[in-house]
């Protein structure tokens, strides 16, 4: 370093701070006003659900990236596409939350906007009634009690079912008209 820098250098520091924030006029640093909360859980938001069948979960996405996920109980038959009403299986494909239940008998649902048009022509061309009314939804009045033991076995006609408290936190989170996709 030539000499005239190195003096340079020294009466920089030697100025004092009222010299050196000349250069950095215009740069803000953010000052963090409050201190975060810690120990209460925040207030999920998403805009898609995707539902995989043979793993048993309800993912909530946000702009692509899965921000919780839950386990779930299907209807009686779980493996393959809903064909027909009574059959007991959860609809396949993509479809959207298109209303919602608040005082629906599994505590709340959100209502799955089957069937679709190639459901209704696929029940057309075999001459059976397709069905409909396939939800998310919470445990019935009385089976509260059994929370997350309800997954152990598939006991709905065709919907997904969550816990209340579940069916609570998906309800505030996903907005009417956000797609939802069923995998096998």
């Amino acid at each position: 370093m030539s000499l005239p820098l190195l003096i340079s250098a020294i009466t920089a520091l030697l100025a004092g701070p009222a010299d050196t924030t000349r250069g950095v006029m215009g740069i803000t640093t953010p000052t963090v006003k409050s201190t975060p909360v810690t120990g209460i859980r925040s207030r999920v938001v998403a805009d898609s659900i995707v539902v995989e069948k043979g793993r048993r979960t309800l993912t909530l996405y946000q702009a692509g990236f899965p921000v919780r996920s839950y386990g779930i109980a299907l209807g009686k038959v779980p493996q393959g596409d809903k064909v027909q009403k009574g059959d007991g299986r959860t609809p396949e494909g993509l479809f959207y939350i298109d209303s919602r239940n608040p005082a629906s008998k599994y505590h709340r649902a959100l209502h799955i906007s089957y069937p679709d048009v190639a459901h209704r022509a696929r029940a057309n061309a075999l001459g059976v009634e397709v069905g409909g009314d396939v939800m998310i939804h919470g445990l019935p009045k009385g089976y509260e009690k059994f929370g997350a033991q309800h997954r152990e076995w598939d006991w709905t006609e065709g919907c997904v079912a969550v816990t209340n408290e579940e069916i609570e936190e998906i309800w505030s989170a996903i907005p009417d008209g956000a797609p939802i996709q069923i995998k096998p």
